[in-house]
């Protein structure tokens, strides 16, 4: 987590920070694997994966490698979601077989949840696993997958339970947790064209894909709790990933740009100035969050807050931007390369999908007036 707002065990004495430094001294340059390796690559997970360390120690981590302006590596689907889950939910076996690649960043993961009639209302899926021998038959489709055209596995949630789809309780039973090796006979990956032109999601389907039993993780029916560790994760990294969840500009690279820019028009400065404000808020929230979790407390339901309004801000400052670069503006392109080409254009395009990608702003709403305001549970429609 890249926090960098205050300093925890400043004094050179704090051994923790003492043993960051030296280790730096003899590796200035590290690589993605001698991270992993020392376990300040997640030094959140348990060893021999990580270090164990508690808040406290990853604040004092990430403040040594920020200082050398270390850039961590984007592979938020495995580190940041899969890695969690299979720690919580998987075998010592599972562990070992899954989590060296994650880390080493030899194996590239994607997320195979989200179905054409169950987005914001996940636990309706509707594709099916059924166990035959030693291995499950899973035929289905899902959706809004990322990178799962680039990725060697993927983390699937399929109904293994017989109740039917919105009867109560069973819904949420009946579902179970899978690790899938994306080369796997059967699975076909669709590209889905964003209006950027460039790909990030795809459409996959399973037509009788065998998955071998042990890449089951959990136990049967056990998914929706594991499913739960995963969005826990995904939407803490993405309230933190800057305005388009780490991709393309970040928020200070934005209001820099801005600030180059005329100002002469009365009513940009006040979009500017507005837009300020809300950085700022957004940079308290954070602090919150990071209070929450030294203090030993779960942040994930600021988190949600802190996603709620990261996103629009995200959507507002791309549009400022766009609307200060005048007639210029609208003379992008739409190709696979715009993100590189011109990432202004390619931003303001991309920031559509903040407010539904990791959880709608109406999911996040609703995780808000429940956890934080202590609000009643929303209604369940009538049968």
């Amino acid at each position: 987590m890249r926090w960098g707002f205050v300093h925890y065990g400043e004094s050179m004495s704090d051994p923790r920070r003492e043993a960051v430094r030296t280790w730096l001294g003899s590796n200035p340059n590290p690589s993605r694997r001698d991270l992993a390796a020392a376990g300040y690559l997640t030094p959140h997970w348990p060893e021999p994966w990580g270090l164990g360390a508690d808040a406290e120690h990853q604040l004092i981590i990430d403040e040594e490698l920020s200082s050398i302006e270390m850039r961590f590596p984007e592979s938020a689907i495995g580190l940041g979601w899969a890695g969690p889950t299979i720690l919580a939910g998987g075998t010592p076996e599972q562990q070992a077989r899954w989590l060296p690649g994650i880390l080493d960043g030899s194996a590239m993961w994607c997320q195979l949840f989200s179905e054409p009639e169950a987005g914001s209302d996940l636990a309706s899926l509707r594709i099916s696993a059924h166990r035959e021998g030693d291995e499950y038959v899973v035929s289905g489709q899902k959706i809004w997958s990322t990178w799962a055209n680039e990725s060697d596995w993927g983390i699937l949630l399929a109904r293994t339970g017989t109740g039917p789809v919105g009867s109560g309780s069973s819904k949420y039973g009946g579902i179970s947790y899978f690790c899938i090796d994306m080369s796997s006979p059967g699975i076909d990956i669709r590209k889905i064209i964003e209006m950027t032109g460039g790909n990030h999601f795809n459409e996959t389907f399973f037509d009788e894909v065998r998955i071998p039993a042990d890449c089951l993780v959990g136990e049967e029916g056990d998914g929706w709790r594991l499913a739960k560790v995963t969005l826990g994760a995904e939407r803490l990294s993405l309230s933190e990933g800057g305005v388009l969840w780490g991709m393309g500009p970040t928020a200070e690279d934005c209001l820099a740009h801005l600030t180059e820019t005329d100002w002469s028009d009365p009513l940009r400065r006040q979009r500017y100035a507005a837009i300020a404000n809300d950085s700022e808020i957004i940079r308290l929230l954070s602090l919150r969050m990071l209070d929450s979790a030294v203090s030993g407390n779960d942040p994930s339901s600021f988190a949600s807050l802190r996603k709620c309004l990261a996103d629009v801000f995200g959507q507002e400052v791309l549009s400022l931007v766009k609307d200060q670069r005048g007639a210029a503006g609208m003379l992008g392109t739409q190709t696979e390369r715009s993100e590189h080409e011109d990432v202004w254009h390619w931003g303001y395009l991309f920031s559509r999908a903040l407010t539904i990608g990791g959880g709608t702003s109406e999911v996040q709403r609703n995780i808000i007036g429940e956890r934080l305001l202590g609000l009643p549970r929303e209604p369940a429609p009538p049968k």
